[in-house]
């Protein structure tokens, strides 16, 4: 007991937290892995993710635990519906691929690094709108999927099919301000600054709006000619290779997502300092 009680209370470096964390981060991103949530490659991310995270202080582990938990069991909540409606737009499986996992989880990682290093606020909220921006969007696309009617442009607010980039729901768009708010939640239990914890919300619905917006305006798109039908994928369900018919032609899915990870985390950023 007395060894127990040593260890939580003494003073880890960053640097022992990180062996800690990697430890952690492995046994996690195994799991992920026999459980079908990571791809090889996405486990591997996920580990250098996590061992970041844990390097900057058990709290921020802690965020990252809960948010790809939490959005892990809601994509299998109603899955082959949500799969027929949009698996044959969407680019990618279920299984979280390396690009995917360094798309979401790439600047909080930054942020804890940045933390580790001098800590503050700032960096709380960078990390935290980053991660709330990333939730957000996988909330609201989970969430919105399940919308009984087909999503909207968010620029044209003409109807598109269900899975399109740039398409909201008024559900979808409740989803991603729970999956903000979830983040926010999680860091308060972690004992986060409170300017800190509004700011990550903030950042969070920020995101998850930057996210529709790039992926409407600037997301390449691409079209079957064999099915005569849009898609997300290079090569389409029916097997037959898609073209590039708009938006801008190296940016993808993964890359708007990234783009509103930093969106998120710029928004929390400038208004942490307010706060």
């Amino acid at each position: 007991m007395r060894a127990i009680t040593a260890f939580r209370t003494a003073r880890m470096t960053p640097s022992l937290r990180a062996a800690l964390g990697f430890v952690v981060a492995t046994a996690v991103a195994g799991a992920a892995r026999r459980a079908r949530a990571l791809s090889p490659s996405g486990a591997v991310a996920a580990v250098l993710v996590g061992t970041a995270a844990v390097a900057a202080g058990w709290d921020w582990g802690a965020l990252l635990i809960a948010f790809f938990v939490a959005s892990s069991l809601l994509s299998r909540v109603r899955r082959g519906e949500k799969a027929a409606a949009a698996g044959a737009i969407a680019a990618k499986g279920d299984e979280r691929d390396a690009v995917q996992v360094l798309a979401n989880g790439a600047l909080f990682a930054l942020a804890a690094l940045g933390y580790a290093c001098a800590p503050g606020a700032a960096w709380q909220a960078m990390g935290g709108g980053a991660l709330a921006a990333a939730t957000a969007d996988t909330w609201s696309t989970e969430i919105g999927l399940l919308a009984p009617r087909p999503p909207r442009s968010i620029v044209t607010l003409r109807p598109v099919p269900p899975g399109t980039s740039g398409g909201v729901t008024a559900l979808g768009l409740l989803g991603g301000v729970l999956g903000a708010s979830f983040i926010q939640i999680v860091a308060v239990l972690c004992h986060w600054p409170l300017g800190a914890a509004v700011a990550v919300v903030v950042g969070g619905v920020a995101g998850t709006l930057a996210d529709s917006l790039f992926g409407a305006l600037a997301q390449q798109r691409r079209w079957c000619d064999g099915c005569g039908a849009a898609t997300e994928r290079a090569v389409h369900a029916c097997g037959q290779p898609t073209r590039i018919v708009g938006g801008i032609p190296w940016l993808d899915n993964d890359g708007v997502n990234a783009l509103a990870t930093l969106a998120g985390a710029l928004a929390a950023a400038s208004l942490v300092g307010r706060l």
